[in-house]
């Protein structure tokens, strides 16, 4: 890993109606047409369009229905723009279709274990394929994940994962990694994940991080708020309630917690950041390259 590496950035579109983060959903062809070219304008790289949410809780969806959603939109990206498609799936149907109207990587939150179709589909495209470590799946995940070891054991599993793709015959340079921030992991999980980064982070495959908006961070920022509360009412003799804080439930609050995750990782090294606020993120990218030159 160099010591001044630009990431690219990754654009989130969520053609379902129940995504975690209500301002990524984009329920017909023309709000995932303007969502993309908006992004594009914004500086994305990258465009990842998926058509089944996976917050945790969530229940799948059919391929016939993620098809529906995704491919028309992707169609109509394509016919208007060279920009480097993504489709996020875990179904190898609704990959296949995806890139016959114009995707260029299949983002598989499952690591090619949830069809398993996908591997050869991988293999045979010779497409970049991006594996995400996952606890269970996005129906059960959250509900008691455990680790020993939790850096050790994210960092062998999705090892093996890139292993048993090699295996079936996916390229190593089409192998990106995702350790899977909020997928199946407690908050100690993905703030360890996050802060020893530059130590676990296998060097021979890229590295992708999608941590915008997630709920560990709005946890973070309810302690720091606890905080600031106990202070003013230390330090303010006042009738009143003060000031309205935010709501770090609400992942529409979680925008500077994000950008400063964001700002960690362009330090560790992460070559793709996975983003729902593109502008914001590329200028945090280019204040900091601008100061690393200086360096």
């Amino acid at each position: 890993m160099s010591d001044f590496h630009v990431p690219r950035v990754m654009g989130v579109i969520n053609c379902t109606p129940d995504s975690f983060y209500s301002g990524s959903r984009r329920d017909n062809v023309t709000a995932g047409l303007d969502a993309a070219l908006n992004m594009i304008r914004d500086g994305a790289e990258i465009l990842d369009f998926g058509g089944e949410s996976t917050r945790p809780g969530s229940p799948g969806v059919e391929a016939e229905e993620q098809i529906a959603r995704v491919v028309p939109v992707i169609r109509e990206v394509r016919e208007t723009s060279d920009i480097t498609i993504s489709i996020d799936t875990r179904s190898a149907l609704v990959a296949e279709a995806a890139l016959d109207a114009g995707a260029d990587i299949i983002n598989d939150i499952s690591a090619l274990k949830g069809d398993a179709s996908m591997t050869a589909l991988a293999a045979e495209r010779e497409v970049p394929v991006v594996l995400m470590h996952m606890q269970g799946t996005p129906e059960n995940m959250q509900e008691n994940p455990q680790y020993s070891y939790p850096v050790e054991e994210i960092r062998a599993e999705l090892l093996l994962a890139a292993q048993k793709a090699l295996d079936a015959g996916v390229k190593k340079e089409n192998i990106i990694l995702d350790p899977g921030i909020g997928f199946g992991k407690r908050q100690q999980d993905n703030t360890m994940l996050l802060g020893l980064m530059g130590e676990w982070r296998p060097e021979e495959y890229l590295l992708l991080v999608g941590l915008s908006r997630k709920s560990f961070l709005g946890l973070i920022i309810d302690a720091e708020n606890s905080r600031s509360e106990e202070f003013f009412h230390q330090h303010v003799r006042t009738r009143g309630a003060g000031a309205e804080s935010m709501d770090p439930s609400q992942p529409g609050d979680r925008l500077t917690a994000t950008i400063a995750a964001h700002a960690w990782c362009l330090n560790q090294g992460v070559d793709i950041l996975r983003v729902h606020d593109v502008k914001e993120t590329r200028q945090l990218i280019a204040v900091w390259e601008a100061l690393s030159w200086t360096s």
